[in-house]
């Protein structure tokens, strides 16, 4: 179907679903920040780079692979780094095969603040997020997550 195609109207269900997309994509990330940053002083952002490049290999990743995972501009993903390696929890390496790219390492210091911070993540979580979804089979609602096509 084209723009210029006449769509089927949305079904009250249907509406009610893309009006409660927002207040998730948007409310939900700024609760979890709040807690995170009250409860740990660690931004959302931060702790999330953090968690992408302890599962990465050898915790490490590509500044622009870790902006992609982090979904960030790599501009943004730069910024995140350097406030990080300025506290020890990240160290900036210069890429093994390519010399004028950037790598993101996860230090021990990182991996420990990772570590002390995955409770406050996940007690916010499930208290905004999780704990609402009783009856609901995750599994199906992440497999048509998945399947929502994004332009990149």
């Amino acid at each position: 179907m084209t723009a210029t195609q006449p769509s089927q109207p949305l079904t009250p269900d249907e509406e009610r679903l893309i009006r409660a997309l927002p207040r998730l994509m948007y409310a939900l990330p700024r609760a979890i920040d709040a807690d995170m940053i009250r409860e740990q002083q660690l931004p959302l952002i931060e702790w999330t780079a953090l968690m992408r490049l302890s599962e990465a290999p050898q915790q490490q990743m590509r500044m622009g692979e870790l902006a992609a995972a982090c979904e960030l501009s790599l501009s943004g993903m730069t910024r995140v780094v350097t406030r990080l390696a300025g506290q020890g929890m990240i160290e900036r390496v210069r890429c093994d095969n390519d010399a004028r790219g950037w790598s993101a390492v996860l230090t021990d210091a990182g991996l420990a603040r990772l570590e002390r911070a995955w409770p406050s993540n996940l007690a916010s979580v499930r208290r905004h997020f999780l704990d609402h979804l009783e009856g609901v089979d995750l599994a199906q609602l992440t497999r048509a997550l998945h399947h929502v096509p994004i332009n990149d």
